[in-house]
This record gives C-alpha cells, structure tokens and sequence, in this order.
C-alpha cells in the first residue's frame, strides 16, 4: 500500500466513479433475489443494465469514454471494452497516476445507484441490494484505502435502517461518506423522521451528499431524460433549502453537506436570495433557525465541480473552503489523462493557498484525513 501524509496529497478528486462489474449483484444478493438481481445483458447496439422497474435497458458507454476522442464516444458499449480502472482497483491506481491525481472520493453509476434508491416497493430486496454494492465498494477501496475513498448508497425505506447500515459501513476503512437518493424517510419532503441519520452522520464523522439530484422517478435511457447535463443543479437548491430551513444544521452543526456534481458558480445567488427572504419575513412566521441561511454555506454545505471557470473567478463569494474540485472519471465529463492541463487554465492567478484547498485541502478535511503515517 502506499503510504501518504495527508500534506503531500496535491490533487483530490471529491467526485469520480466506479464502472460496477456484471457478477456484483447477481454474485452477492441472497440466493432468493438472484433471478430479479441487477444484471447485465447484451443487445444488439453493446452491453447495458436491466434493473428491476427502469423504463429501459440502462446503458454506460458514457460512463466510460474519459481519454476517448469525441468521435468514437457512444453511449452503447460492449463491457470488455471499458477500461479495467473502472471495477479493478490495482488498474485504478495506475490510471490515477497517469492523471496525476493522488486520491479519488468515489461514487456509483449514477442511473443505477439512482434506480437502486427509487425502487422500493420491496424494502427487504432494496437493501439487499444497496448492501451488495456498499459491500463490494468496501472491497474496491480496501485494496488502497490511501488513493481510493468510497462513498456508500443509505437505503430510504425508514429511517432505522439507514441508521443500521450507515453504522455498518463506517466501520470499513475504505468508506468515508455516504449519499442520499431521497431522503432517509423515503420522501421527498424532509421531516423530523429523518432526524436520527443527520445525527449518525454528525457522530461517526461521514459527510451526507446527494449526487446531482434526488431520484425522483425510474431511470431509463438517457437520451429521453427532458434535462441535460448542463442543468444538473436544479435540484439541489431545493435540498440545501431543506436542510437550512429545517434546522438541521442547528440540531447537527458538526454536520457536512456536500452538493455533489452540481457545480458551485450558483451558490452565491441561492445564499444571497435566501437571507434576503429571510430579511424581509416576519420573525413569528419565517424559518425558526438560528443564523441567517447564508451563513450555514460557510460552515455545512459545500459542492463539487469539473469545469466551473466562472466558480473559480467567484470563488470568495461562494467560499474558498467550501469548493472541491473533481475528476469525473471516468465519465465522458473528465479531462483524464490532462486534467491538470485544464486546472493550470482555469486556475491562472489562483494563489497557491486557495489552489490546494480547492485541489485537494477541503476535500481531505471533510472526508477525514486519517491517513497512513
């Protein structure tokens, strides 16, 4: 394993993912759920997921075209054709170093995580199944818990058992935080049901994310979704609302919020419009909390990027210490193998301080730095 003191870690990504094998599910799930299992199968134009209860097939070409030309990226793949760093960790390793990137935060296949937290007309089959991929992520990181931090999936089908398995995986080495399809309570509306996981989280020290977006509904094809990538912040605003006027933050200050792959350009107008209702609300009837809004940016929320220039010129209005860059890989939406390339272009005059914090500093002190001595 190598052995890393968290000051010689340059470049973090706080965002890159895993391409999940074809035998995770079908080789890890109770021999009762194997035939409804999450597998996948090959169709005329490549390979995709068939997942219980998505609209289609779900393919992942374009989970794995980082480093391809733009002419030969397609959203149907065959699987031995992607990339081995994607579900074997000793080839992730060396693609991080081809990047040069020291550590990476790893998350699922977003489609799949997504169906995985949306289908839960069977509680006990949902998490089988999202305990089959904690799991097999636990593996993944455990192989280089110094380069490789996972994130892990909390089932929303009650609240006590979100709490159990978040228990559960802090315990492995390799995870380091965990990730909300929908609210613990199952719903899109917060209530005080959800409370007890704010709490665990706080406790056992896992930042809570949400990746791009709540999964509102059953996962299909992405040529049919109605938003593109462009937009993918657009339901964060409504989360981060939540929690602030829910008073989470009050009950759980040492809380960490992260809006994940949504882009940080924004914040600052979410922030600005929030104290400014809030300013001009009767005190008898506005959000009961104890700090204007925009303050709980500065202390519990932060967010991720890949390519945000505008973020990076803005930094100081949304927070030096709340912005984490990353990777995306290996999505069509990385740089890999040149990502510093485009950092050194969109970093051009950032002071050496604020650079490392964005780079690698705040992601190391969110998701914990107990690193190797």
């Amino acid at each position: 394993m190598l052995e890393k003191q968290s000051t010689q870690y340059q470049l973090v990504s706080a965002d890159s993912h895993v391409n999940e094998p074809p035998d995770l599910w079908t080789d890890r799930v109770p021999a009762r759920y194997k035939d409804r299992a999450p597998r996948m199968e090959s169709f005329e134009q490549g390979d995709a997921w068939v997942l219980e209860g998505a609209h289609d097939p779900i393919n992942f070409g374009g989970n794995c075209s980082a480093g391809l030309p733009i002419d030969q990226r397609s959203g149907w793949v065959r699987w031995e054709d992607v990339r081995s760093g994607g579900y074997d960790p000793a080839a992730r390793v060396g693609e991080q170093g081809q990047d040069g990137v020291d550590l990476e935060i790893l998350y699922p296949t977003p489609r799949i995580g997504n169906q995985l937290v949306w289908h839960r007309d069977d509680a006990e089959f949902h998490i089988a199944c999202i305990r089959a991929y904690n799991d097999w992520l636990a593996e993944f990181c455990a192989y280089n818990p110094d380069r490789l931090w996972g994130v892990a999936i909390l089932p929303n089908v009650g609240t006590a058992i979100a709490v159990a398995e978040m228990q559960r995986v802090a315990a492995y080495p390799g995870i380091r935080g965990v990730m909300l399809g929908r609210w613990p309570s199952g719903d899109e509306v917060l209530t005080a049901d959800d409370d007890p996981v704010f709490a665990t989280a706080a406790e056992v020290g896992l930042p809570l994310s949400v990746h791009v977006a709540f999964a509102t509904h059953a996962q299909g094809d992405v040529a049919k979704m109605k938003l593109t990538g462009s937009m993918r912040f657009f339901d964060m605003p409504v989360r981060i609302t939540q929690l602030i006027e829910g008073g989470v933050f009050d009950r759980h200050p040492d809380l960490q919020f992260l809006a994940v792959e949504t882009d940080s350009s924004w914040f600052p107008y979410l922030r600005e419009q929030m104290d400014d209702r809030f300013r001009r609300a009767n005190p008898a009837t506005r959000a009961p909390i104890q700090r204007s809004p925009g303050n709980y940016f500065d202390t519990n929320i932060a967010s991720t990027f890949i390519t945000d220039h505008y973020g990076i010129v803005n930094r100081h209005h949304i927070g030096v210490t709340q912005m984490m860059w990353s990777s995306d890989f290996p999505h069509g939406g990385s740089d890999w193998p040149d990502s510093r390339t485009t950092i050194d272009e969109h970093f051009d005059g950032v002071p050496k301080d604020e650079r490392h914090a964005i780079l690698a500093g705040n992601a190391l002190r969110i998701y914990g730095q107990e690193l190797s001595p």
